[in-house]
């Protein structure tokens, strides 16, 4: 496509259009291919399926205990999502990924629809489509969990407040100014659901990014032109009922853990083993930027070398004092600095309007190179140890289609035609981050929970269909996919509770090394119970190798024997 043509397919709103549909794209086959993922995604899942069963939309639980570590939005927008498209007795992961696939798209659009503002239509469809095409928010868009929503509310927060900055560095703000409304509704509306998905982590990135601002410019007055009087009002509308009402159902529980526990632990130490060295994130930068890392180099060149520019000034203050927080907090996820992918892919996109130095281009090529080969290397990986020949074809497309998205892309950059290698490289990338998802579905030795499910709906097991009691239990794989797959009663027990449950006519799941103390509590019982099939694989989450005997209560209707 030649540069008029693009532009005359991204003009006006047409842009950040195209480039949500690029999150769409990119985001969809992982939300619809992979299976539900331990931890955290099948956590959140379940407690919004029980806030679904229960009725009880303040209380945030998982089976019996309390999940008091995350707002409430995520879990609002998930329970909206199923109700809408799906019954919570479906058991089905993709209707919760939902929320997250719409994160990342408002994502796309916000940072389309700022760049825009900043460096034309162009580069704003550039730059959202860099962003929404990234391997690391196409992923977060097919998993159920907070992370690509947001990302969609802080890039919003942040374009409206782009909007403004540049406003006031080309005449002072007027208070009332109904061109600058919609502006401020965005800064504070991003601004008050970043807090209600995530709690202050969002501020983060704004607070920061203002101090930073004004302490650059030596101007403040700006900051009196940004709605305060409206604004706070309505932030205060956004998390405050939510607030009041947690905190009188839980009595102040919420806080005490989300603040003091979740919070305090991740800042004074690495919490839950997370930890990592500072500068980890710009290590690991070119494999989650991919495909569009190879404009990573351009763009922290343009940071620097034209950093007097407003526009370029606003998306350094973004960026740098939110990531080098990140990089200095003990505790680290690959995904936490994904609020400051919007102020990369910009750098990007402001760097794709002026020529690009030839280190950058060499840099960027080699750093793209690099990144495909980490890619390829995790498909051939996984395909090895875990893959069955299923596996083969969607491994052979991951790894022809990251190498051509480095390789063509790089080769069109060092040649100076880098929008063209840039929209070449987005679309070799999607392609391969969709073939990824497939190679990881096919990775059956991965997907345990739904093979046990499955095993137990073979054999008439699942409480689901009525023919034998509930509720399942299961020895030493207590993964939170297994209870969303099989729902809330779930009982995550020892040797002697599957005892236990086959004695009540229940069905149970023994781990191998529980099957000695397994043996001698239905010695106790007198009810040994009938293996029906055993279901091996690799659990990622504790690194352990699993070996599950599925055992049906004799006397039941799910027993051959006594069937009709």
């Amino acid at each position: 496509m030649t540069r008029p043509n693009l532009d005359r397919h991204i003009a006006g709103w047409r842009g950040p259009l195209l480039a949500a549909l690029v999150a769409l794209i990119a985001g969809l086959p992982s939300l619809l291919l992979l299976p539900p993922l331990d931890r955290d995604e099948s956590r959140y899942a379940q407690a919004t399926s029980q806030m679904l069963e229960s009725g009880d939309y303040v209380d945030i639980r998982f089976q019996n205990d309390p999940r008091w570590k995350k707002p409430i939005g995520i879990y609002w927008m998930q329970a909206a999502a199923v109700g809408l498209t799906s019954k919570v007795e479906n058991r089905d992961i993709a209707p919760y990924r939902i929320p997250s696939l719409l994160g990342a798209m408002l994502a796309a659009w916000a940072c389309a629809w700022a760049g825009t503002a900043l460096f034309g239509a162009r580069a704003g469809f550039l730059g959202g489509a860099m962003l929404g095409a990234t391997f690391l928010l196409s992923s977060e868009a097919g998993i159920a969990k907070t992370d690509a929503m947001l990302c969609g509310s802080v890039t919003l927060a942040m374009a409206g407040l782009a909007r403004l900055y540049m406003a006031s560095r080309i005449a002072p703000l007027v208070k009332g100014d109904p061109s600058q409304r919609l502006w401020k509704l965005m800064f504070w509306l991003g601004t008050g659901l970043s807090i209600l998905i995530k709690g202050p982590i969002g501020l983060l990135v704004v607070v920061p990014a203002l101090i930073m601002l004004c302490l650059w410019d030596r101007q403040w007055a700006w900051l009196k032109r940004l709605g305060w009087g409206w604004g706070l009002p309505l932030l205060i509308l956004i998390v405050g009922p939510w607030a009041i009402a947690v905190t009188i159902a839980t009595d102040g529980g919420f806080w005490r853990e989300a603040i003091g526990n979740d919070l305090g632990n991740k800042v004074t130490g690495a919490d839950e083993s997370h930890g990592g060295f500072i500068g980890m994130y710009a290590v690991i930068s070119p494999l989650l930027l991919f495909p569009a890392t190879l404009m990573l180099p351009a763009a922290l060149s343009t940071g620097w070398h034209r950093r007097v520019e407003p526009a370029i000034r606003f998306l350094v203050c973004w960026l740098v004092p939110c990531w080098l927080i990140f990089e200095l907090a003990p505790t680290k996820l690959a995904h936490y600095t994904l609020p400051t992918f919007g102020a990369i892919a910009l750098l990007m996109a402001a760097a794709l309007t002026q020529p690009i130095g030839k280190i950058s281009r060499w840099v960027g090529a080699g750093l793209a190179a690099f990144a495909a080969v980490l890619i390829s290397g995790i498909a051939v990986y996984g395909l090895t140890v875990y893959g069955t020949s299923t596996a083969q074809t969607w491994a052979t497309i991951t790894v022809v289609c990251a190498v051509m998205a480095a390789l063509i892309g790089g080769f069109l950059l060092l040649n100076r035609a880098a929008v063209t290698g840039v929209l070449i490289a987005l679309g070799f990338g999607i392609v391969a981050h969709a073939a990824l998802a497939g190679t990881i579905r096919q990775l059956r030795p991965l997907s345990i929970a739904p093979r046990l499910e499955a095993m137990l709906e073979k054999n008439g097991l699942s409480p689901r269909q009525g023919l034998t009691p509930g509720p399942v239990a299961i020895t030493t794989f207590h993964e939170p996919s297994f209870v969303f797959v099989t729902g809330r009663d779930t009982e995550l027990t020892d040797a002697a509770g599957a005892a236990r449950a086959l004695a009540e006519g229940r069905p149970a799941i023994v781990e191998t090394g529980d099957d000695e103390a397994f043996r001698q509590a239905t010695a106790h019982t007198g009810v040994p119970g009938r293996a029906v099939g055993v279901v091996t694989g690799h659990n990622y989450s504790s690194g352990d190798d699993v070996r599950l005997t599925v055992y049906a209560p004799t006397g039941t209707a799910a027993d051959p024997e006594t069937r009709p």
